[in-house]
């Protein structure tokens, strides 16, 4: 488990073993919620794209590596920084990372 630092007006302070653990399950639950996000948005993408998936419809080699892609993403994307990318936005509120671009 990390130890974490406090600052009180100019001394850095370590902290106690019960504000780690706070500060531990604080972090983790941020984490959680962000891998929530991005597995409803892969399902999302994933199910607007089931229709390629039919017998009777031809998929293109994109659009397979694309939801191959979107099912690779809980083993290629693992850190909390890597999940802030993941939920990038612009100014208009499209996602931003690659991963999400439709061929």
């Amino acid at each position: 488990m990390p130890s974490y630092k406090k600052q009180i007006d100019d001394v850095v302070l370590d902290c106690t073993p019960e504000e780690n653990a706070e500060i531990d399950e604080r972090r983790a639950k941020i984490k959680d919620n962000k891998l929530a996000d991005i597995k409803e948005l892969r399902l999302q993408k994933l199910q607007e794209t089931d229709f390629y998936a039919l017998s009777d419809v031809t998929m293109s080699s994109e659009m397979s590596t694309y939801r191959q892609a979107l099912r690779d993403i809980p083993q290629d994307y693992t850190t909390e920084d890597e999940y802030d990318l993941l939920l990038a936005r612009d100014e208009q509120g499209n996602l931003t990372h690659s991963v999400w671009s439709k061929p």
